[in-house]
């Protein structure tokens, strides 16, 4: 990154909102590398159980905490509104590898104007997450964006998992977005930190849901019969 941009980033434009739900073991590593980046670092604790929101504070994060668990798009939302920076990194909690450079590459084609949105998606990282993130790039948790433009997403907030609501807006906002490659950066699977079938139930209840997002936009959309006698 360009002297000028890191006057940028000190100056307070970019923020990274980090989302958590249970991530104790992890997220104090995550917050660590974002605040090499800058020092508007936001966790918000989405009605964990554990210690996340304390491990956050004390790597030096500011902390929103969410009472219930409301989902990751009720989370980013929150964190969108704790920070009035321009620019954001969007950052999942579990990530295993992450060092500056992964962020200076996933910001500075927005931070340049290239981009309005760059999503990370990882390279080497090992076989399960790379696989995982290349098969559905369009549902990474990596990304740097314009942050007026992601609070203008309809459902951000709404939906427990906001990966399909966003990349519907993103093809149909005329909004420029591209993939960047992260090396070597990965995260923990579902598998792993809530044990197998758990992990596994998780999943298969996330993928449900992100199969269900056609079916939820449509049913708010407005009626185009609203206000109109029937012919």
């Amino acid at each position: 990154m360009t002297s000028s941009r890191m006057r940028a980033v000190q100056s307070g434009n970019l923020a990274v909102v980090i989302p958590a739900f249970n991530e104790q073991d992890t997220v104090s590593g995550v917050v660590r590398v974002a605040l090499e980046l800058t020092p508007d670092v936001v966790v918000v604790s989405d009605g964990s159980s554990d210690q996340t929101a304390a491990v956050a504070r004390l790597a030096g994060a500011r902390v929103v905490e969410l009472h219930c668990n409301a989902g990751k798009g009720a989370a980013i939302h929150a964190g969108l509104e704790a920070t009035a920076a321009p620019y954001v990194v969007l950052l999942d909690a579990d990530l295993v590898g992450l060092t500056l450079e992964h962020l200076t590459t996933l910001a500075q084609p927005v931070l340049r104007g290239e981009l309005d949105m760059a999503i990370g998606i990882f390279s080497e990282g090992g076989f399960m997450t790379d696989f995982g993130n290349r098969m559905t790039p369009h549902l990474s948790g990596q990304r740097a964006t314009r942050r007026e433009w992601l609070l203008s997403v309809p459902r951000l907030a709404q939906e427990r998992w906001p990966e399909p609501a966003i990349t519907y807006a993103l093809k149909n906002d005329n909004v420029r977005w591209g993939y960047v490659e992260l090396a070597k950066l990965s995260q923990v699977m579902k598998e792993e930190k809530r044990g197998f079938w758990r992990g596994v139930k998780h999943r298969t209840r996330m993928y449900l849901d992100l199969l269900t997002f056609r079916r939820r936009r449509k049913r708010d959309l407005p009626d185009p019969t609203h206000g109109h006698e029937p012919s």
